[in-house]
């Protein structure tokens, strides 16, 4: 058997969706083309054309960009050839990177899965409209100290997503997170930059959504995963269909914990990491996580051609 004996793979979440994300797959490939054209019938929505025409406000939009981004990853990762995709010992996703690494783990289907995180994003948005938040990033401060001032100021605001050592991305109520950025800057970090989101996602502003989340959970036949999917609220593995449940609408109003997600998949020893889908994200945060991690990127036919090589090719 050539190239690697155990495959960890990451999958993008929001933030990483591009105009064009997935049209050269779709261009090359009859079965991605396939992909788009089914996605579009279940949604009912002409989601190939926001992916690959856009105008970027309406695909950024949470309810577009969420599916968006799912289909890309999967269409990339369906691509890889099977002996590879076997290979695969453990995988997570960014947030909504989550639903798609149960996708590919078999524990929900394309139809499915698409459904749900069309939902999901709808929820969210709805949340923002209802208890209008904001989120931020952190650049060059510990955990703790990101911690310690989110408790300090007047208001809701917490952390929401640990990215990787000195990045935490802080999530609440408007002035609330002003109040923390500001705060954060006293404190010595090098940045405290606003990111343009609908609503103050993982934090209890999401609470709305969460009964929403359940039932269009609870409309879809969810499986064992086929391996171990790392959760985002608690890092740890998850292997059953009801705990995946659970900590799928945990994930709302809980924060990534992408750092130890990471470490965690270490513990499984793999010997190449992939990223399917759209960017580089995670790419970028695995380096800054462990120096010696390095992950192939597949988001294009090149990107594909290249992992494929390599991964064949050890």
């Amino acid at each position: 058997m050539s190239g690697p004996e155990r495959l960890a793979v990451v999958l993008p979440g929001q933030g990483s969706q591009f105009v064009g994300m997935g049209r050269e797959l779709a261009e090359a490939y009859p079965f991605a083309r396939e992909c788009y054209e089914r996605a579009d019938e279940v949604l009912g929505v002409p989601l190939s054309r926001i992916a690959w025409v856009g105008p970027a406000d309406i695909l950024t939009q949470t309810q577009n960009a969420q599916p968006a981004i799912l289909l890309h990853s999967y269409v990339a990762w369906s691509l890889l050839p099977p002996e590879l995709r076997e290979r695969t010992v453990v995988a997570a996703g960014h947030s909504l990177g989550e639903f798609t690494a149960y996708l590919i783990a078999g524990a929900l289907s394309l139809e499915d899965a698409l459904r749900v995180v069309r939902r999901r994003g709808e929820l969210m948005w709805e949340a923002g409209q209802e208890n209008p938040g904001s989120m931020a990033a952190i650049i060059g401060l510990a955990a703790e100290v990101v911690e310690e001032l989110c408790a300090a100021v007047d208001g809701t605001v917490v952390p929401a997503n640990y990215n990787s050592p000195g990045q935490i991305v802080i999530s609440g109520e408007i002035p609330a997170v002003a109040a923390a950025c500001e705060e954060a800057k006293a404190r010595g970090a090098k940045r405290a930059l606003p990111l343009p989101v609908s609503g103050a996602f993982h934090s209890p502003l999401m609470e709305r959504a969460r009964a929403g989340l359940e039932e269009a959970l609870e409309s879809v036949e969810v499986l064992d995963p086929g391996f171990p999917i790392i959760a985002n609220a608690v890092a740890e593995p998850v292997e059953d269909a009801a705990r995946a449940r659970e900590l799928l609408i945990a994930q709302l109003t809980s924060p990534v914990r992408w750092i130890e997600s990471v470490r965690r998949m270490q513990e499984y020893q793999p010997q190449a990491w992939v990223e399917p889908g759209p960017g580089a994200v995670l790419t970028g945060l695995a380096r800054r996580i462990d120096k010696s991690i390095s992950v192939r990127s597949v988001g294009d036919p090149a990107g594909l051609e290249f992992a494929v090589e390599g991964l064949r090719n050890g």
